[in-house]
């Protein structure tokens, strides 16, 4: 029986026309099509977004849905979620692009394991514009070894996820965290028991650009993660002293290293 799914991507006004344009077209030529295609766009847009949103919501498959302010990624998805028609629903990013095998993938792996209720993948990091391969961002592939990694870093690569809905809303929806919202809802997923994996094919290619690593530091970026593992604490995902080291080293590379050096720490170290 044809497994049905949606895919669900949020847009804003910051969102490239032509990324996301490619970051569409990659979803519908997949092998295996998604039964509906959610497009939540967060707040208003300009007229080139809007060009794009109207071509491709041609496509049956396709819905729009939008707010009136933009509120951020976490609240986009808290909206869209309940609205996704399906069980099973897939992450996708504005500026990133499937690989042509990615759903079928991971609907093999929900059919083998049905307990599971997050399945990700690798990805592979290109050059914006260029799309030049750069390098893989590998994540572990068991729950065991997820939950290890979450203690310190995000287990998964945002845009390859696909989950159950039902455990998500069971696990409260996604939160506002900015650019840790993920990262929160696959916390407290886990924190409810909930099974995951991520597969080892790539699954997407990951656009860098020169300003990634620079909205990974600074002072702002650390107290949002400080904000995150308090409620990792709080979740007992954490002891005291996993709690303390990873503040520590958040900390120094967030705050105190210049962009340069954080470019090459997370490159080459967190690889």
């Amino acid at each position: 029986m044809e497994q049905k799914f949606s895919v669900l991507l949020s847009v804003y006004a910051k969102d490239r026309p032509a990324w996301l344009k490619q970051s569409l077209q990659s979803i519908l030529s997949n092998t295996v099509q998604p039964t509906e295609v959610v497009v939540m766009v967060d707040g208003p847009i300009g007229e080139d977004i809007q060009k794009v949103l109207a071509e491709i919501a041609q496509n049956p498959t396709v819905r729009v849905l939008s707010l009136p302010v933009n509120g951020g990624r976490g609240t986009a998805l808290a909206y869209a979620v309940p609205k996704c028609a399906y069980d099973l629903i897939a992450l996708m990013d504005a500026d990133d692009v499937c690989r042509p095998e990615r759903f079928e993938k991971q609907l093999a792996a929900f059919e083998t394991c049905p307990d599971l209720a997050v399945v990700g993948g690798q990805v592979q990091e290109v050059e914006a514009d260029s799309l030049v391969p750069l390098g893989k961002r590998c994540v572990p592939l068991t729950h065991s070894e997820i939950c290890q990694r979450l203690k310190t870093r995000m287990p998964f690569n945002n845009q390859t996820v696909m989950f159950k809905k039902a455990a998500v809303l069971d696990s409260g929806n996604f939160k506002p965290l900015d650019l840790l919202e993920d990262y929160y809802m696959w916390a407290r997923v886990i924190a409810r028991g909930y099974q995951t994996a991520n597969v080892p094919a790539v699954l997407a290619d990951m656009r860098v650009d020169s300003d990634l690593y620079g909205r990974r530091g600074g002072w702002r970026y650390f107290c949002m993660n400080k904000a995150l593992f308090d409620q990792m604490r709080r979740l007992r995902l954490l002891n005291m002293w996993e709690y303390g080291y990873t503040l520590a080293i958040r900390f120094v590379v967030q705050v105190l290293l210049p962009n340069s050096v954080r470019s090459w720490f997370y490159r080459t170290i967190l690889r």
